[in-house]
């Protein structure tokens, strides 16, 4: 992305932050997002965000979490923290950022809910993946990733775009959409119910194939109290498709979390 000035930077990162921060019940570390030091400094993300979402992908259950914020962005390229991971951005341009990373997926336990009963947990895991994102103006950014790893070594493939706008010298307008694609194995892991789990279960036996997952909605609206410190509010709308929205486990194939963000750039 191209280089921000310090004022845009912490409002652009927390609105970035929260256009992910309902992937934390179930699309986490969907993108690479990095706000973007200026060149030659390292910067880092320090705050808090509150999430208000359901207990798992097709959940009709809510559930609230309060969850910290801190990333750290080094000159060499390399990052580090809970939005993002720890990986490299192999990109010297300021409109690209590509490069290679590892994040964790925390799986799903099955006391969450009764609708999980029988169905055991699916363990958290460590995922490994690529990042390629593109920012073609100042205000638009697009962002793509592969993971691999989740569940009992599934793929997922994000792809996202998003627009962020300033509405006045304090206020910033950010909203996007993105779709995730997932293999077998990965909607197996999450979606699906085999025999053992049929039989614990009362489910009958479901076994979906590749393809979509979900698509995702969202709107940011973020306010910065001074150059370094802001907080960002918004909503975010998902929907399963295909075979993850067909699952029995499935309650609400579409669901919305609101998120609010409080960040401090240093």
């Amino acid at each position: 992305m191209r280089t921000l000035s310090p004022r845009l930077r912490p409002a652009f990162a927390a609105a970035a932050c929260l256009l992910a921060a309902p992937a934390a019940f179930g699309q986490a570390f969907d993108a690479v997002r990095l706000y973007g030091a200026a060149p030659g400094e390292d910067a880092g993300l320090v705050g808090a965000v509150l999430i208000a979402g359901t207990e798992y992908a097709g959940s009709d259950e809510r559930r609230t979490m309060l969850v910290p914020l801190l990333d750290y962005q080094w000159n060499n390229g390399w990052f580090a923290g809970t939005a993002n991971g720890i990986g490299v951005n192999l990109s010297k341009r300021p409109d690209l950022q590509y490069g290679a990373r590892v994040t964790a997926d925390f799986g799903r336990k099955a006391s969450r809910s009764d609708a999980l009963r029988g169905m055991g947990d699916v363990d958290a895991a460590a995922e490994v993946g690529v990042f390629f994102n593109h920012a073609p103006t100042r205000d638009i950014f697009l962002t793509s990733s592969l993971r691999y790893g989740a569940g009992d070594g599934g793929v997922v493939v994000d792809l996202g775009a998003g627009y962020s706008a300033a509405l006045a010298p304090a206020w910033r307008l950010a909203v996007g959409g993105a779709v995730s694609l997932a293999d077998a194995t990965y909607l197996q892991s999450f979606f699906g119910v085999d025999t053992a789990q049929a039989a614990a279960s009362g489910y009958a036996e479901y076994r979906p194939g590749a393809g979509l997952r979900d698509a995702r909605a969202n709107v940011a609206l973020t306010y910065s109290f001074s150059r370094r410190t802001s907080l960002t509010t918004g909503l975010s709308v998902s929907a399963l498709q295909g075979d993850a929205r067909d699952s029995p486990l499935v309650r609400q194939a579409t669901t919305t979390s609101g998120v609010v963000v409080l960040s401090h750039a240093f």
